[in-house]
């Protein structure tokens, strides 16, 4: 639960070992048909909770574990006792997990974290939810989407599509719904969107998505990973079980993504905003979202702001529409686009969540690394005050100076972070830009600077690129605190 325990990043447990990542697959897929013997949980989060319950109503013996405790997580574990399972707050056993038949891993839990090391040096399987829950449902269909950013809109939008042509199809995953909890449900769903981060991803190896798609690329997690490209190295295993039946769609606007993805075997899709060299893009000349050659509808038809929201329209049209040939007829597209001219933006993704004397107070709390702020102050088209902050994922925070010159009203910077992206911003905007330190200040205290700056006409925009998890326990809760603010609600 929470943020992910404070290790120190070894390399060579992000690098990728195929013969050892099929032998871990095929050991759980065993294990889950045999059904014997007890599966430890590592973490008593939503997916933990989740797998806990799975496990056990599947004949399972478990044992789930939390090295946190609190009021709430007592009694979550109270709830998952009365189900028979066993359950351990604020401590892990080494030996007992050393033991297990296999290891369902939290994503927050990384490969270095002593429970893990432990199942590592005695030869236990260490796999996601996600993996125990796609070996159980094997004739689920499934559409898979990763990426720095985007991916949890581009899902939503999959899983609406999805929907809108008639099938019984949910979004799941790192979107918040445990795949887990899937295989209880009665029906079992047909089809599913499902967002995986590459937490998930690194303990995944039997992922193998009927259409997978990466959405965007760029330096993510750094507080995480030991370097930029031990976490490409964890979202380049989507492709991992990559064959000649395999269909993916990838952006076409990343030279990152062109070198992952150039010796697929797969079939490769691509969609762009800024080529029309690729099956799905945006014209700019007709201001059309083009669909293998023809138009699907205008971009004054998307009720989403920016690029970015275009390229995962492009993305999720293109998945559905490749996942099967039902999905390419006149009466599907058709369906398809009037899907997307009713989708909403999703909580906490660019989302105006008050105006109030004059001032528009635009939540983007999931922007938690700078790419996803840079993409957030480039579809600014107003003067902006800028609420930046919290803990440090690694990234130099100058890359939003450009931006910032054309909008910016001011920066205000606070939390763990604070000190260092002033400081940063400071010196490459030198005066261009008003920027504050808000040391020591409250969340309150900052919202409230911002409405002082912020004149009529202008917006304040909490696009934090950081964590949340100096101040709040998740970027949901402080996009929840930002609104009540911006609102005046007390």
């Amino acid at each position: 639960m929470g943020a992910p325990t404070s290790v120190t990043p070894n390399p060579a447990l992000y690098r990728w070992d195929p013969a050892a990542a099929r032998e871990t697959a095929a050991a759980v897929a065993r294990a889950l048909a045999l059904r014997g013997g007890e599966v430890a949980v590592l973490g008593l989060g939503v997916s933990g909770r989740a797998a806990a319950r799975l496990l056990r109503h599947i004949g399972f013996a478990v044992y789930a574990s939390e090295q946190q405790a609190g009021d709430v997580l007592q009694t979550q574990a109270a709830a998952l006792r009365a189900l028979g399972i066993t359950v351990e707050l604020g401590m892990h056993d080494l030996a007992r997990i050393a033991r297990a038949t296999f290891v369902v891993v939290s994503p927050g839990m990384p490969p270095e974290a002593p429970p893990i090391a432990a199942a590592r040096a005695a030869g236990v399987p260490v796999v996601s939810e996600v993996e125990v829950a796609l070996r159980l449902m094997p004739a689920l269909r499934t559409i898979m989407v990763t990426g720095t950013n985007g991916k949890t809109t581009t899902t939503a939008l999959i899983g609406v599509l999805l929907r809108a042509l008639g099938h019984n199809a949910v979004d799941a995953g790192n979107i918040g719904v445990p795949v887990c909890e899937l295989v209880m449900r009665t029906p079992q769903p047909t089809w599913a969107a499902i967002e995986l981060s590459s937490f998930q991803l690194h303990d995944t190896p039997g992922v193998r998505p009927d259409v997978g798609v990466l959405t965007t690329l760029s330096a993510d997690h750094l507080d995480r990973y030991p370097s930029v490209e031990a976490y490409y190295a964890d979202k380049a295993r989507l492709f991992a079980n990559d064959d000649q039946a395999s269909r993916w769609v990838v952006s076409a606007d990343s030279e990152e993504i062109a070198a992952m993805t150039r010796d697929l075997a797969g079939a490769v899709s691509r969609f762009s905003v800024q080529s029309n060299a690729v099956e799905a893009w945006f014209d700019h000349a007709s201001q059309q979202l083009m669909l293998s050659g023809e138009p699907l509808m205008s971009r004054a038809e998307v009720p989403l702001l920016g690029d970015h929201s275009i390229a995962n329209v492009l993305a999720a049209v293109q998945a559905v529409s490749i996942a099967s040939a039902a999905h390419q007829t006149a009466e599907a597209r058709a369906r398809m686009a009037e899907a997307i001219r009713g989708f909403h933006a999703l909580p906490h993704r660019l989302e105006t969540v008050a105006v109030r004397d004059g001032v528009s107070y635009v939540n983007d709390s999931k922007a938690t690394n700078v790419d996803s702020a840079l993409v957030a102050l480039q579809g600014m088209t107003q003067p902006t005050v800028l609420l930046l902050g919290g803990r440090h994922k690694g990234e130099p925070y100058t890359a939003l100076a450009e931006p910032l010159r054309r909008c910016g009203r001011a920066v205000l910077c606070y939390g763990e972070a604070g000190e260092l992206a002033a400081s940063q911003l400071a010196s490459v905007l030198a005066g261009a830009v008003p920027v504050e330190w808000m040391r020591d200040a409250s969340f309150e205290h900052v919202v409230a600077r911002a409405t002082a700056l912020a004149q009529p006409g202008d917006a304040v925009l909490l696009s934090p690129a950081c964590s949340s998890f100096d101040m709040f326990a998740n970027y949901v809760e402080r996009g929840e605190r930002f609104a009540r603010l911006a609102r005046g609600d007390t």
